[in-house]
Order: C-alpha cells, then sequence, then structure tokens
C-alpha cells in the first residue's frame, strides 16, 4: 500500500500527488518552508492529509530550533505556526493541527529544553497521523451499512486514502463496505480542475481493484436520471455546525442533483473537520486559485490567451441537500445542529 506521508528521520516523506498517476514518486521535506509550499502548491492535498502535514512541518521547526535558547525556540516555533497556517484557508483540519501542536507546545515548554520539546512536538506529529488513520477505519465502520449492497455509487474530488493519513474518509467507507462483502461500483467524476477525480480517485481504487468508471463532472445527471447511481458520498474540508459543508468546487451541484432524484448523498469526514465556531456555511473561507489551472491543463493552454478565469476551490453545500454526515464519532443526521452537538459532546474513549 502506498503511503501518504509520514516522517522519517531525514524528514517528512510524502508521495507528491501532482506527478499522479503517471509515476508514484516520494518527497523528503526538510523544512517548514518546504512543508508549507508542498501544502501550497499541492504536492499534498485533502484536508486530513494537510493537516498531518501542517503537525509535521510544526515538528520540523521545533527539530530546526532544538538547539536555541527557548525565547528564539519560541519565535522560531511561532513563526512556522504563522508560516503554515497561511497556506490554504479552507481545510479546517489545517488549522485543528496548528491549534494541537501548539497546545501541546505550551503545555511541555516549562521543564524541558529544546532538544527534549522538540522530540515532543516529533511525537505528537506521529501521533496525529496515525491518529487519523484509526479515526478513518472507524469512519468506515460507521457508515459501510449505509452503502448498497450491490450498486453504483458517486464520489467527487479525491477522499480517499491520499486525502488523509491512511484509509480515507469516502474512500474508506467504501473499502469498508467492500470489505464486508458489499458489491460496490464507483463512478468518480474527474473533478476539474485539477482533475482529483480522474488522476487519484481513480488511481486509488484501480490499485484496491474496486471497479472504477470514470466520468466528466457534467455526465452526473445524466446517469442519476438513467437509475445508475444509488447513492453519492464525498469528503469535506470544514463543516459548519448547522451541517454546512465546504468541499471541492462541484460537490453543490452534485448534491442539488442528488436531492432531485431522490439519491442519499453522505458527507464522510473526521470529526476534526467540524468548525463549532463557524455556524452556518456563509461563514467559511472559500479559497481562490490561480486562474491558470483553469485556462491550462498539465501547462497546456486551452483558452484563448489572456482569457479570464475564476478558479474558487471549494463549494459550500446546504445541509438540507444532506442526507447524513459520517464520522469517526458516528453517524449524524438531521436535524444537524443537534447531532452535530450531541457527538461534539461525545469524546471517544
Amino acid at each position: 500500500m502506498f503511503k501518504t506521508i509520514e516522517w522519517s528521520d531525514d524528514g517528512v516523506v510524502m508521495i507528491d500527488q501532482r506527478r499522479l498517476p503517471g509515476e508514484e514518486i516520494y518527497v523528503t521535506l526538510r523544512t517548514p518552508e518546504e512543508v508549507a509550499e508542498a501544502i501550497r502548491n499541492m504536492t499534498i492535498r485533502g484536508a486530513p492529509a494537510i493537516g498531518c502535514a501542517a503537525a509535521m512541518g510544526l515538528a520540523l521547526a521545533a527539530r530546526r530550533a532544538e538547539d536555541k535558547r527557548e525565547q528564539d525556540f519560541e519565535a522560531a516555533f511561532e513563526a512556522a505556526v504563522k508560516l503554515i497556517g497561511a497556506t490554504r484557508p479552507t481545510a479546517v483540519n489545517l488549522f485543528w493541527a496548528i491549534a494541537r501542536m501548539r497546545a501541546v507546545y505550551h503545555q511541555n515548554r516549562d521543564g524541558n529544553d529544546g532538544r527534549a520539546l522538540a522530540a515532543i512536538l516529533v511525537e505528537e506529529a506521529k501521533r496525529i497521523r496515525r491518529e487519523d488513520e484509526a479515526m478513518n477505519r472507524r469512519m468506515g465502520e460507521f457508515g459501510a451499512s449505509l452503502m448498497p449492497d450491490d450498486g453504483q455509487v458517486l464520489t467527487h474530488c479525491n477522499a480517499g486514502a491520499l486525502a488523509t493519513g491512511g484509509f480515507g474518509t469516502a474512500l474508506g467507507v467504501i473499502r469498508a463496505a467492500v470489505a464486508h462483502g458489499k458489491k460496490i461500483r464507483v463512478l468518480a467524476d474527474e473533478t476539474r480542475p485539477l482533475l482529483q477525480g480522474a488522476r487519484l480517485t481513480a488511481w486509488e481504487l484501480m490499485h484496491d481493484g474496486i471497479p472504477t468508471t470514470l466520468i466528466t463532472d457534467n455526465m452526473a445527471g445524466h446517469f442519476m436520471h438513467k437509475g445508475e447511481i444509488a447513492s453519492v458520498i464525498v469528503g469535506a474540508d470544514r463543516i459548519a455546525a448547522n451541517g454546512d459543508t465546504a468541499n471541492k468546487i462541484g460537490t453543490y451541484s452534485v448534491a442539488i442533483l442528488a436531492k432531485e432524484h431522490g439519491i442519499p448523498f453522505y458527507v464522510a469526514a473526521p470529526f476534526s473537520t467540524l468548525d463549532m465556531n463557524v455556524a452556518t456555511g456563509e461563514g467559511i473561507p472559500i479559497e481562490e486559485r490561480r486562474g491558470a489551472e483553469v485556462t491550462h491543463l498539465a501547462g497546456v493552454a486551452i483558452s484563448p490567451g489572456g482569457a479570464a478565469a475564476h478558479n474558487p476551490a471549494f463549494d459550500v453545500t446546504p445541509a438540507k441537500y444532506i442526507t447524513a454526515i459520517i464520522t469517526d464519532r458516528g453517524v449524524a443526521r438531521p436535524p444537524f445542529e443537534a447531532s452535530l452537538r450531541a457527538l461534539a459532546a461525545h469524546r471517544p474513549s
């Protein structure tokens, strides 16, 4: 099985997702600056995986500063917090991981020298990645029963092992359902403009031997109308307290189509993706990326020179279109204000 991201003595090792599916290339990042750039340029992507990368980037900063005096250590660590926190605004797991690493730093800075403190932060970053994979596997078990016994499931973007510390969110649910003997076939949206569905989801599922068919983003309604889609499952980058969910651009359109055709629409995400400080989707910041990602494909222009392009990376699906939200703490159903609050109060052992 490929590894999305892991810690090594040499630095943070991650698969370069920009090179897939043509090449399975791993890069080793040795500084927080390199990790920040990898998050920004989407060498690594997917909200949970970004959280893991952020934690490891801060661990690298701590290790680089381990011989500094206390004030200089803190300054270097906080500079890395600011740097990594400025990479991508929508995925709340980034900020969740940063806050967790900062909390561990403040809890342990008294009575520990820089070397001991760096070691503690390295272990915390490694723990975050392990916990993410374990959460995904629990999520898969919670969601497997919601998948059809025999049918085709549509997914958008990539919410698999490549988007996480391991196993996957939406694809983790599919993997768990298949492991339970369900005969699932996956219909994968290509996911313009960066083709995460075509390049990554198809690659992952074919790697696992799960039947997968690729479609363009504007084909979903056609296959729903023909009765060829039993359910839809996607991941999430941030979930508001009322259940409104930000995910890769195009998810909102799929949700409306699913509602119109009476098809269940599921969101799968670790509980760390829930942002209880944001009341509704209106409060979720939407990242605007370079227009060149729309006007060019693999570096080749597909539009007239100088053509203007909008490139919001995410859209928000209102809670009214979501059948259920699958988390590592259980399944939330409407009304989400109550069900998500109940899961927030539940602290798994």
